[in-house]
């Protein structure tokens, strides 16, 4: 549910995010964009780049429609986490998804290089 990762969001609390997730698959709860991106805001905020990356390869597995948002927060939680080959990456599969990127995107993407040597 979506205002249960979004108070998941709020409170820093990314695992109970993807407990969320996992509980919406197993109750088989229909997945939106909206829902994954609030528990990949979530795991950006948390620096959890790999569970970031484990949603949007989710929402692949799933059929659901990736945007903007679900490519600039996994981004900057590669960026975070110093993982900033994986964020270019994520960037250059935004156009093999047909998401064009926008300033946030690019910023994202910037700012992950940026932290490379952190």
């Amino acid at each position: 549910d979506l205002a249960a990762i979004s108070a998941c969001e709020q409170g820093g609390e990314w695992e109970k995010a993807l407990q969320l997730v996992i509980m919406m698959a197993e109750t088989k709860v229909e997945y939106s964009t909206i829902t994954f991106n609030a528990a990949i805001s979530v795991c950006e905020k948390g620096c959890e780049w790999e569970k970031s990356l484990w949603l949007v390869n989710m929402m692949a597995e799933n059929r659901v429609n990736s945007d903007t948002v679900t490519f600039h927060a996994s981004i900057s939680a590669c960026g975070s986490g110093g993982e900033w080959e994986h964020g270019l990456q994520l960037f250059s599969l935004m156009k093999q998804v047909e998401v064009n990127p926008d300033i946030f995107a690019f910023n994202a993407a910037i700012s992950a290089c940026q932290n490379r040597g952190a």
